[in-house]
């Protein structure tokens, strides 16, 4: 997923090396006019916006598959005036709460030996980032993420240290790990068998780009990673230029799918970087 701010002249303000000429992310479809109009696919790297100026910039939020409960929230931050960071964070929280949704937050499937361990990233326009990996017993990973930016010198926190953090910034304590979660764990078990195919994935992500009426972008992700993963696996969802990249003058990038594939090709960062060489975001993706 990205979403592109077009200017007459972009230029390199956040120093970044240049990645690789060859990416393999699958395809996407894209609507993109002279204003924001959203899109949508099913691959690794799917939806993709465009910005152009000197039209009026219009508030807009996109996420990876049908959550309409989170972007209509998003959504009413952006209408109430709100910022582009406010309206992803608050958009990935209505999916972490939500325990029908068994790839992120509470509810979400655990990992082989039956912990739900989940991971998140935010960032804002101006490349600050802050993000928690292998996180137990916290719903709303999204929101300690942003505290991790904004109350930490760092931009990761992971396991137990982040799960101290937690409680220190007055994070409720939960049991993530929900009865029908269990009981989907315990039926696999009796074959055990994880052998994850790209583009057949659980869809085991939320990743949500906005942009604000100030024309300010943000990007988010949360997720509770592939089902009956190796305990302490982390996916590209937390990790900076692989789940989520955002450049203010340039657009925002976020995927989803098997992490390691992308993790591996700096997916979301590749296509930010090919935007700014002047290529559109359904070209860049």
């Amino acid at each position: 997923m990205a979403v592109r701010r077009r200017n007459s002249d972009t230029i390199n303000s956040m120093k970044r090396r240049i990645f690789f000429k060859k990416v393999t992310v699958s395809g996407l479809s894209l609507i993109a006019v002279n204003s924001l109009l959203s899109c949508e696919t099913s691959t690794n790297i799917p939806t993709a916006l465009i910005a152009s100026q000197p039209i009026a910039i219009k508030p807009i939020v996109i996420a990876t598959w049908r959550v309409p409960n989170a972007t209509q929230k998003a959504w009413e931050v952006l209408q109430n005036n709100g910022s582009s960071l406010d309206a992803v964070e608050q958009g990935c929280r209505m999916e972490e709460a939500d325990i029908a949704n068994q790839s992120v937050g509470k509810g979400g499937l655990p990992d082989r030996d039956g912990n739900v361990t989940l991971d998140a990233c935010i960032m804002n326009k101006e490349g600050n980032y802050g993000a928690v990996t292998a996180v137990e017993n916290i719903t709303h990973v999204i929101s300690l993420a942003r505290k991790v930016m904004e109350e930490t010198p760092h931009v990761i926190l992971t396991g137990k240290g982040a799960e101290k953090f937690a409680y220190e910034q007055n994070f409720e304590k939960e049991n993530l790990l929900t009865k029908s979660a269990k009981k989907a764990w315990e039926v696999w078990k009796k074959k055990a068998k994880y052998k994850p195919i790209i583009n057949i994935e659980n869809h085991d992500t939320i990743g949500m780009l906005g942009i604000d009426k100030n024309g300010e972008l943000a990007g988010a992700c949360t997720t509770s990673g592939m089902a009956y993963k190796l305990h302490g696996r982390v996916g590209d969802s937390p990790i900076i230029g692989a789940g989520l990249f955002v450049d203010g003058e340039v657009g925002a990038a976020c995927a989803t799918g098997v992490g390691e594939a992308v993790i591996r090709i700096a997916g979301s960062a590749i296509v930010v970087e090919l935007m700014r060489g002047g290529a559109t975001p359904e070209e860049a993706c």
